[in-house]
C-alpha cells in the first residue's frame, strides 16, 4: 500500500504555530514555491521536449505517461471537481472563470527536473504534492488512485488559492481525503463519497487501515487526531484516520454545520482551539460517538443512519416500559435508565426486514427478496460473530458536563459500552455493572442499514 506523501505541506497556520514546523518545512503553501516554481513552459515547447500536454478550462497537465483513456480524461475530471469545490467552500463560481492550476503527472521525476518542471527545492514525496497553483503526481497502477491523488492535491490547491490556507494538518488532509474520495462514472464526477466496495477503490485502503489499527489496539480518539503536535503525515494510517474523522463530521446531521464552519478558521493560528470552541457544547458526546463510529466503520457506512442521538433515560417504573427500535438505524436510546447491580428482563417482539437477497445472475434472478427477521436474528448470516439482525444492547453512563477534561474521567466514560454490546435476542436478563441509559440496535453492518425496514418492540421490566 503506497504512502500518500512523505513531506510537509505547510500553511500560514503551521508556520506561525510552531518554530519546529518552520524548521522542517521547505516552503509555505499560502505564498507557495516562489523560489521554486517550475519554469514557464509553452505547450508546444513541452511537446517538442517529449511531454504530452493535456489541457482543459482549469488544468494544464504535463505528463510523460503514455496515452490512455483514464490518463487523457484527467483534465475533464479536474474541471468537473471545480464547481463542487466552489459549492463546498462557498466560493462564487464567477470568481473561478479564469482560475487554473498546472499539474505534472510523472513517471520519471528526473526527466521533469531536467526540464525545470520539478525544481530541486521540491521535497521528496511518495505520490503527490501541491503548492500554490501547481501540483505534482507520480503515476499510479490504479486508475482510481491516480484520480484520487489529482483530486486530493487539487483540493489543497483550491483551498490555498481561494481560502488562503488549509488549516491544521488533520483538517487539511482530512478534507482533501474527503473530497478526493470520489465516484467517476459515464463522465459524471461525485466528490465525498463513501466507497461501497473495496473493489471500487483500488489502492485506496483507508477503511482497511483504520480497522487494522483498531484491531492492533491503536484506536485514535478525537484528541489524538485534533492536536497541536507536529503532524508528519508520512504514513497512510494518518491519512486514513483524517479521512474517517472528516467523513464522520461532514456526514453527521448534528455535526456537519459546525464542521463546515471551520472553513472560516483556516487562517487562524489557533485552528484546533477554534474546533473545540465550535463543538464545546457537545464535545463530550462527540468524543464518545466518534469512538463508536470508528469501531463500527465499514465500506458503505451510512453516516446519517448510524448517527446516535444521545438522550438520557428516566428511571424505570415498577411496571416496566416499552420502546420501539427501528431496524434501519444504528444505536437508539430506549429512554430508560438502568441502575447498577439491579436485574432487568428485556423481551423483544417483532418482525422486520434485515437484508435483501443478492441478485443471482447465473440463475437468471434479478429481483431481490426481503429477508425477514425477528429479534433473535437469523443464522443464515453472521455479523461480528452474532446472528444478523439480533437485538443488541449497551448501558451508557451519562455524558459528562461540557468542558470536563477527558483526563479526569473514569474509564467507563472514555470507553463507550457500545464498543462491547450485549447480545439480547428475544428474552434476556441483564445486571448492569454501571448505571446509565439503555441503548439498543439490531446487529448489522453500518454499511448495510439501507436495505433494512420495519421495527421491533422491546419491553424492559424489573427482574427479581
Amino acid at each position: 500500500m503506497p504512502n500518500d506523501k512523505q513531506s510537509f505541506r505547510c500553511s500560514a497556520f503551521s508556520i506561525r504555530h510552531s518554530a519546529i514546523f518552520l524548521a522542517l518545512c521547505v516552503y509555505a503553501s499560502v505564498a507557495p514555491l516562489r523560489a521554486a516554481e517550475p519554469a514557464a513552459l509553452d505547450p508546444d515547447v513541452a511537446r517538442a521536449a517529449g511531454f504530452r500536454v493535456l489541457q482543459s478550462k482549469h488544468l494544464t497537465l504535463y505528463t510523460d505517461v503514455p496515452s490512455s483513456p483514464a490518463v487523457d480524461e484527467l483534465p475533464q475530471v479536474f474541471d468537473a471537481a471545480v464547481p463542487q469545490w466552489a459549492e463546498y467552500f462557498g466560493i462564487d463560481p464567477a470568481k473561478l472563470a479564469d482560475w487554473r492550476m498546472r499539474g505534472f503527472l510523472m513517471q520519471s521525476r528526473e526527466r521533469f527536473a531536467a526540464a525545470g518542471l520539478a525544481p530541486k527545492e521540491l521535497p521528496d514525496f511518495k505520490n503527490g504534492y501541491s503548492g500554490g497553483h501547481d501540483l505534482w503526481l507520480y503515476d499510479q497502477p490504479s486508475d482510481y488512485y491516480r484520480r484520487h491523488l489529482l483530486l486530493h492535491e487539487g483540493t489543497h490547491g483550491f483551498m490555498n488559492t481561494q481560502l488562503g490556507s488549509c488549516g491544521a494538518g488533520w483538517y487539511m488532509e482530512g478534507v482533501a481525503e474527503l473530497l478526493g474520495t470520489h465516484l467517476w462514472a459515464e463522465g459524471k464526477l461525485t466528490l465525498g463519497v463513501v466507497p461501497r466496495h473495496k473493489a471500487d477503490v483500488p489502492l485506496w485502503g483507508r477503511i482497511a487501515l483504520v480497522k487494522a489499527e483498531i484491531a492492533a489496539g491503536r484506536m485514535r480518539g478525537i484528541d489524538d487526531i485534533v492536536n497541536d503536535a507536529v503532524p508528519s503525515f508520512t504514513d497512510n494510517e494518518s491519512y486514513a484516520w483524517c479521512w474517517a474523522l472528516a467523513t464522520f463530521l461532514d456526514g453527521h446531521p448534528r455535526y456537519r454545520a459546525s464542521f463546515r464552519a471551520l472553513q472560516k478558521s483556516v487562517n487562524d493560528p489557533q485552528f484546533n482551539a477554534a474546533f473545540r470552541r465550535i463543538y464545546a457544547a457537545e464535545l463530550a458526546e462527540l468524543r464518545r460517538e466518534w469512538l463508536v463510529f470508528a469501531n463500527d466503520l465499514e465500506y458503505g457506512v451510512d453516516v446519517p443512519r448510524a448517527a446516535i442521538t444521545f438522550s438520557s433515560g428516566r428511571p424505570l417504573a415498577p411496571a416496566g416500559a416499552k420502546t420501539t427500535i427501528a431496524a434501519d438505524r444504528g444505536w437508539q436510546s430506549s429512554g430508560v435508565r438502568l441502575e447498577a447491580g439491579r436485574k432487568y428482563r428485556i423481551r423483544a417482539v417483532g418482525r422486520y426486514q434485515i437484508a435483501l437477497s443478492p441478485v443471482d445472475a447465473a440463475a437468471g434472478t434479478s429481483t431481490q427478496k426481503p429477508w425477514p427477521c425477528e429479534p433473535g436474528g437469523i443464522t443464515l448470516r453472521y455479523y461480528r460473530s452474532r446472528p444478523l439482525g439480533m437485538l443488541l444492547g449497551a448501558v451508557e453512563p451519562d455524558a459528562p458536563a461540557a468542558g470536563v477534561s477527558p483526563a479526569t474521567l473514569p474509564p467507563a466514560m472514555l470507553q463507550p459500552a457500545m464498543l462491547q454490546p450485549i447480545g439480547l435476542g428475544l428474552d434476556t436478563i441483564i445486571e448492569p455493572s454501571t448505571a446509565g441509559t439503555l441503548y439498543l440496535r439490531v446487529n448489522d453492518s453500518n454499511g448495510e442499514l439501507h436495505d433494512n425496514a420495519g421495527a421491533l418492540t422491546v419491553e424492559i421490566v424489573p427482574s427479581p
